[in-house]
Parts: structure tokens; C-alpha cells; sequence
């Protein structure tokens, strides 16, 4: 079985296309997935803010991702997300999440994730995920 394209995980996910995300960078156990601030996901229509589901499902998305993309990966799911919120997202920015896949067992993977709006310096979010983890195995001669 051949290593799936992370790409093709973005695109085939319907929630990921109906919330604009862009795969914007990927190497071996990363990603970077990014969401345009849009009105339909305001979940105070008073203060503009970007509603924390939608923060959350970047977020998992982006772990996804950086399992997918880590050397060997075949499929993955989330088991377990914490996210925890620390401030508000700015109203109109694109909200940015980067994920790294940190430690792998056999079944396993294990994530740390940020989210930011343009002031990548003040997290939006953070989180620390665990994602079921399949793999390529290795077959001895």
C-alpha cells in the first residue's frame, strides 16, 4: 500500500471545502492549513469573532494533515483533540493553523498544534491531539 497524498486528504473532506481551507504547506509530519474569515462562521454576529467550531475543525484537519504527511502514514483519525482557546480571533482576518507530528507508536500519533490570525506571534488557539496512525509496514527479506 502507497503513502495517500495529503492533498487529496484535504480535498476529499466535504467540512474542509464547505470552510474554504487551503493546504498552504506540508513537509514529512507537517502541515500548515489556513481559513478566510467569513460571516457565515461568525458566532457573535456583534462582535464578528470566528465561532470556536470552526477553529476547532482547522485545527483537527491540520493534525490530520501532518499525520497523513508523516513518512509511511496510510490513514488516520482523530481519537482525542484539547484545544485550548486563548483569546478571540481578530474580525476579517484568515485564521492559520500549523500542526507537527511529533511522536509516532505503531497505532498511534501524537500532534501539537497552533492557531493564529495575523498576529502569528498571540496564538488564537493551541491544541494536542492524539489520531489513530496506520502505516506502510516494512516487510523483512
Amino acid at each position: 500500500m502507497s503513502q495517500p497524498d495529503p492533498h487529496s486528504f484535504i480535498s476529499a473532506l466535504p467540512f474542509a471545502r464547505a470552510l474554504g481551507m487551503r493546504l498552504e504547506a506540508i513537509s514529512a509530519g507537517e502541515a500548515r492549513i489556513s481559513m478566510d474569515w467569513d460571516a457565515r462562521f461568525v458566532g457573535d454576529p456583534a462582535t464578528g469573532v470566528i465561532h470556536g467550531g470552526a477553529v476547532s475543525a482547522l485545527m483537527d484537519t491540520c493534525g490530520g494533515a501532518a499525520v497523513m504527511s508523516y513518512p509511511g502514514a496510510t490513514t488516520t483519525a482523530t481519537i482525542d483533540l484539547r484545544i485550548d482557546y486563548m483569546r478571540a480571533s481578530t474580525p476579517g482576518q484568515r485564521i492559520t493553523a500549523r500542526a507537527v507530528c511529533y511522536h509516532v507508536t505503531r497505532n498511534v500519533a501524537f500532534v501539537r498544534a497552533t492557531a493564529h490570525d495575523d498576529d502569528s506571534e498571540n496564538p488564537v488557539a493551541t491544541a494536542s491531539g492524539a489520531f489513530t496512525f496506520d502505516h506502510v509496514k516494512k516487510v523483512s527479506k
